[in-house]
């Protein structure tokens, strides 16, 4: 049987067993609706906001400005959506790397409901250009800047707090997707420049289809998805209580071990950036890899190659799971809009490798092996 080799956790991650084991817990016992008031309704209640609480402890924000959602797509549709909604919005700022949870909605916006929206320029190696920004911001009235914290498909990482010193200078609301970092990266959110952020679950180990989005006190989004008075009127609907338990619990262990684990998955990718270059002279890599970006993440680029158009194809074969994508913009081969907008050169194929805790220097060492011999030359 071949092995298996998991390096596409940016995508999602792994389940750690003891959020199963919470979840688990909570589906034998907890069976109550939290909005009911009677005795099955308030124990559920209590389970919830006590995940409310512990997330906030560890987000460092009161919680209150904690709401779930069903993950980081729902979150990052209100935080957008419901400022607009409630007309506090005239101009919409991002750039044009951002998830398609962002940059979809931001055009669907643009387009039905009239606001002018524009796109922040790029430094050469994939970064927000803090200049053009700060123009940006200086023509722009009310405005709200959607910039992810850490984009998914090439590692790049904005500096939070001059991106958000920048938007209180201006008026601007700031809000950032931090799907990719939340769990990964330590957050104190009271004492940041930061409005509103969005962050999934299954990226650091909790369940799919859960999330949650941070809202600054003060700011009163509309809401985005209708119905009852759940999340305290912002979200209606009977909240996804076990996956909620077990998204707390995912964030805990998250936290708890974040220094041992960056520690051993940045050992990870030091090994895969070294032996790549070591092994494959003509190798480079998309985005920053040597300055600001995710340790999780490395997007690689190789030269043309007989075997480089099903090169994720011949990954798979080998029991390797990654991802990437073409930055070809033609036919029906869309390909990835981040190397589109970065530049990248169409005619190199490139793989994104995310590494996670679970991960071993062997796998590495495997990978590297596996694409040496696919790539060798011809």
């Amino acid at each position: 049987m071949t092995r298996l080799v998991y390096f596409d956790n940016a995508a999602t991650t792994p389940l750690h067993p003891e959020v199963v084991a919470s979840m688990l817990e909570h589906m034998r016992q907890t069976h109550g609706n939290p909005s009911s008031v009677h005795a099955a309704g308030r124990s559920a209640k209590a389970v919830l906001e006590k995940s409310r609480r512990s997330i906030a402890q560890l987000m460092g924000c009161a919680p209150s400005e904690i709401f779930f959602t069903s993950g980081g797509t729902e979150s990052d549709n209100t935080a957008l959506s419901g400022l607009i909604d409630r007309g506090e919005v005239h101009h919409l700022i991002s750039s044009s790397i951002e998830h398609h949870a962002i940059t979809h909605t931001l055009e669907y916006l643009g387009k039905h409901r009239g606001i002018p929206l524009s796109w922040v320029q790029l430094t050469p190696n994939g970064h927000i250009d803090l200049n053009h920004l700060q123009t940006l911001l200086a023509h722009a009235k009310n405005a709200l800047v959607s910039l992810m914290h850490g984009n998914n498909e090439i590692g790049n990482m904005i500096d939070l707090d001059a991106v958000g010193q920048l938007c209180r200078a201006n008026n601007a609301i700031f809000h950032t997707d931090a799907v990719q970092t939340v769990g990964y990266f330590p957050f104190h959110l009271q004492s940041m420049s930061v409005d509103l952020l969005s962050a999934s679950a299954h990226k650091f180990n909790g369940p799919k289809g859960v999330g949650f989005l941070y809202i600054r006190s003060g700011l009163q989004p509309e809401p985005f998805i209708h119905g009852g008075a759940q999340e305290r009127q912002l979200r209606g609907g009977t909240e996804n209580l076990h996956s909620i338990v077990g998204m707390t619990r995912a964030l805990e262990l998250a936290c708890a071990h974040m220094n041992e684990k960056e520690s051993h998955i940045r050992g990870l990718r030091e090994r895969l950036i070294g032996q790549l270059r070591s092994r494959m002279p003509d190798v480079a890599f998309n985005g920053d890899v040597d300055g600001r970006a995710l340790y999780t993440v490395v997007n690689a680029s190789f030269p043309p190659h007989p075997n480089g158009e099903m090169l994720l194809f011949n990954l798979d074969i080998q029991g390797i799971c990654a991802s990437g994508g073409s930055a070809c913009s033609s036919g029906s081969q869309v390909g990835s809009h981040v190397l589109q907008g970065i530049g990248a050169d169409s005619s190199r194929h490139h793989v994104r490798f995310s590494l996670g805790h679970q991960n071993t220097e062997e796998e590495v060492d495997y990978v590297v092996e596996t694409v040496t011999n696919l790539l060798a030359s011809h």
